[in-house]
Formats: C-alpha cells, structure tokens, sequence
C-alpha cells in the first residue's frame, strides 16, 4: 500500500467519524456504487483524475449516483474520490473498506466480523461451496441466491449484504481472501486487533484465553482471533498481528534447524 492510499484512507476514516454512526442502507449503497464504478472504467478513471478539483468530482457523484443514495453515501463518495489513492484499484478497495466500516457501525454490538470469519471457515471446509462461491464461471445472480440460502436468517443482515457483495465483486481475488479481510476490517472498527492463529490441532478455550490475555496485554487492544488449523505447522503456534509475526510452530522451529545444519 502506497503512501498516498495510506493517507487517503485515513481522510475517508475521518470523514465517517465525521457524519456519526450512518445507517446500514449506506453501507449497502456504498458497496453497489463500488460495484458500478468498477464495472465503469470511464467513470472510475475520472473519480480517481488527480487534475480534476472538487467541484467536478462532486458534479460527477451527483450527476451518476444522486438521488439514487442517500445524502451520507453521497458525502462519502465525494470525501474518497477527493483523496489521492495510490492507484484506481486502491481507491475501489477504500470505497469497499468505507462500506464495511458503515455497515460494522450501523450493526452495534452484533459481532459482524465473527460471523464473517465464522463463515470463511465453513466455505474453506468445503470444497464444493468453495468452488460454488468462488468460481469465475458461476453468475453473480447464482452466488447471491446462494448467500441467502446459506445465510438468510441465521446471520445479521450486515453480514449477508457484506457476503452478497463479495461474491459479486471478486475482482481476482479468492472468496476466503475477501472474507478474512472484510472480518479484519470490521473488527478494526469495533476496536480490535486481529491475531491470525495458526496450529496443527484447533485451540481450546483454555488456550485462546491466555493467547487473549496476553496478545490484548502486548498490544494495547481486544484481540479478536481467526484461528487457522493448518497440520503442516506438526506443533506449536504461529500469531500474525499486523506485520508483526511470532512463530513458535514445530515446523519452524525444524526449518532454523535443518538452515544451521547446512550453514
């Protein structure tokens, strides 16, 4: 991430402080226009015109989105096309972050980012529904009917239009990729840290509690976990928080081996 999306980012988080806790319909017009603009080469190549000032940047969102969203949505569409991003496809990926950030808002106490990770694991235990949401050969129409189904009732209403959003945006990226980082995101604006736990055998409550106890002391916030079960780590853990990486795994542990052995 350049430093100008890093900055950008930063302008649109400010923004949605701004205007207070929006509405869940935002969140959801925030993610269809990041669909449209997308979809738009024309239209995403002049949001993202650095030359262009403000005032046509805002003609444009009112002229292609205006009565079609609502006056926050609109608000917040002007504030990132405002920015200078990195490239146009960091300004689509902060428009979707902006998204998820009003819908993880507009849902309050329900734990979103949960039942996101909740449901990345199910789609990576299986196969057939991993192909099904992911392939590039299914229709969106088809993915969508099959978030619903899936979903429906059992989840919030955020986290259904989050999934519904994903699987009709993939953009070249994997359906699992797409939830971790919408669940991180989510949690980000809930106040936690995300720690990635990698073992070869699932945690139990004993261990994720002393992880928390001490991961929330290292880092100064709540920690939400997405606890991986990966059998090639043989023991151990491996935490990723961030860029910042402790890697107690077996695994690891041989591989410095075997490296001071042929050194």
């Amino acid at each position: 991430m350049g430093s100008a999306t890093r900055e950008a980012l930063a302008g649109t988080r400010a923004e949605l402080a701004a205007l207070g806790r929006a509405e869940l319909p935002v969140a959801g017009d925030l993610l269809a226009a990041t669909r449209v603009i997308a979809a738009t080469p024309q239209l995403r190549t002049a949001l993202t015109d650095n030359e262009a000032d403000l005032a046509q940047k805002t003609e444009l969102v009112q002229r292609v989105f205006g009565g079609r969203v609502a006056p926050a949505t609109a608000s917040l569409l002007v504030s990132a096309a405002s920015q200078r991003w990195s490239s146009a496809a960091d300004f689509l990926d902060g428009l979707e972050e902006l998204g998820f950030r009003v819908a993880a808002d507009a849902a309050g106490e329900v734990e979103v980012d949960g039942e996101l990770y909740a449901f990345q694991r199910t789609v990576a235990s299986d196969a057939e529904l991993e192909l099904a949401l992911g392939s590039k050969l299914g229709s969106p129409e088809a993915k969508v009917a099959l978030v619903e189904r899936l979903l429906g009732s059992k989840a919030a209403p955020a986290t259904t239009l989050i999934v519904r959003h994903l699987v009709q945006s993939p953009r070249g990226r994997r359906i699992g990729e797409m939830l971790r980082h919408a669940a991180s995101v989510l949690a980000d604006q809930r106040g936690f840290d995300v720690a990635t736990v990698t073992s070869a055998a699932p945690l139990n409550d004993d261990q994720i509690a002393r992880l928390e106890r001490t991961l929330g002391a290292q880092a100064g916030r709540r920690i939400r976990f997405d606890a991986i079960v990966d059998p090639a780590v043989l023991g151990g853990v491996r935490v990723q928080i961030g860029d910042d990486v402790i890697d107690g795994s077996v695994a690891s542990r041989l591989s410095d081996l075997r490296q001071k052995l042929a050194g």
